[in-house]
């Protein structure tokens, strides 16, 4: 008899995940005890070896609830039985920038991040899952994000993979039950302070109830086609972008950006927003800061010229337009009537 459907299914999918990695290479779980990445754990616990991998385990402690370094040295015992030869906890410190979701979350990678290097693993596995893929969707549709926001969580950046993006929370609940395991419940996953608390336990719900079963499912298909459709986007701008562009970084790589405004008007706008918004960067304005209003300020130098003076955006970076040209560079220019 073969493992319970539902653990089949997360071991498949983790399968899937490892297929383009050389024998020999280390793969890393980072596994917090919740459902989803103990889970994710067991079923690279099964996998690796099986693929001539090497296999652990990291959980991050943030330190923020009473007993977590116990609660970390708990999932670092677990490896074993997992099938992992690896096993670290990673205590972090936690700070403030960004609310505590946002704090933690970058401390998270961080700590996971060096710890990769560290150990020289080629991948890290994530137990993002299909639910959480939709509740992603939800909170940054209420912020108003554009096609690339709204693709939500990819299944790789960088050494980051997300296995479980097609399976849902439902499925890594009943493999845990099946193979025994008791996944810890963290308090915060359900205190209504945090946003994407109250769209898990209220908002999704509630959509449920009025719309139908399958609402997780249409959002996390909604990501994939905005994916599609902002990695065409991507391609299109980053090509007009190499064409029309002109960079003067002999002194380091960013530098004074200037684009001919006859090469940019007639584009359709979300292809001459990401131009932009690529110039901002090359000249010094940091991507993380740099939203979306920044980007549609200096688009109106180039649509709705009205001798509007420099558009300030993050970085000290400066736009402007100077007769047909426009110009963005972190130095002061004057514009010229």
């Amino acid at each position: 008899m073969g493992p319970h459907p539902a653990v089949a299914d997360v071991r498949r999918a983790v399968r899937h995940a490892l297929g383009d990695l050389e024998p020999g290479e280390l793969v890393l779980a980072a596994c917090s005890g919740g459902a989803d990445s103990l889970a994710l754990a067991a079923a690279l616990g099964f996998a690796a070896p099986r693929a001539g991998l090497r296999a652990g385990l990291l959980t991050v402690d943030h330190g923020l609830q009473a007993g977590s370094g116990e609660r970390a040295a708990d999932v670092v015992r677990l490896a074993p039985g997992l099938g992992l030869d690896l096993a670290e906890a990673l205590a972090v410190s936690v700070g403030t920038s960004g609310g505590p979701e946002a704090a933690a979350r970058a401390a998270r990678y961080t700590a996971l991040s060096q710890a990769a290097e560290r150990l020289g693993a080629a991948v890290v596995l994530l137990g993002h899952t299909r639910d959480d893929q939709a509740e992603t969707v939800l909170l940054r549709l209420a912020r108003g994000s554009g096609t690339r926001s709204l693709a939500g969580m990819p299944a790789r950046t960088g050494i980051y993979r997300r296995p479980l993006l097609g399976l849902g929370r439902a499925t890594t609940v009943a493999a845990c039950a099946a193979l025994g395991l008791s996944p810890w419940d963290d308090p915060h996953n359900l205190d209504a302070r945090y946003a994407r608390v109250r769209v898990r336990e209220r908002l999704l719900p509630a959509l449920e109830d009025e719309l139908g079963p399958g609402v997780a499912e249409a959002l996390a298909r909604t990501a994939d086609l905005c994916r599609d459709d902002a990695d065409a986007l991507d391609a299109w701008a980053a090509e007009v972008y190499a064409r029309v562009a002109v960079r003067d970084c002999a002194l380091s790589d960013i530098g004074p950006v200037t684009m001919a405004v006859r090469d940019l008007e007639h584009l359709p706008a979300a292809v001459r927003r990401r131009v932009l918004r690529r110039a901002a960067i090359d000249a010094g304005a940091p991507p993380g800061t740099l939203a979306a209003s920044h980007v549609l300020q200096v688009d109106r130098l180039v649509t709705q010229w009205r001798g509007q003076r420099r558009i300030e955006v993050p970085g000290g970076v400066g736009a402007i337009r100077r007769y047909d040209t426009l110009i963005l560079a972190r130095q002061s220019v004057s514009p010229v009537s």
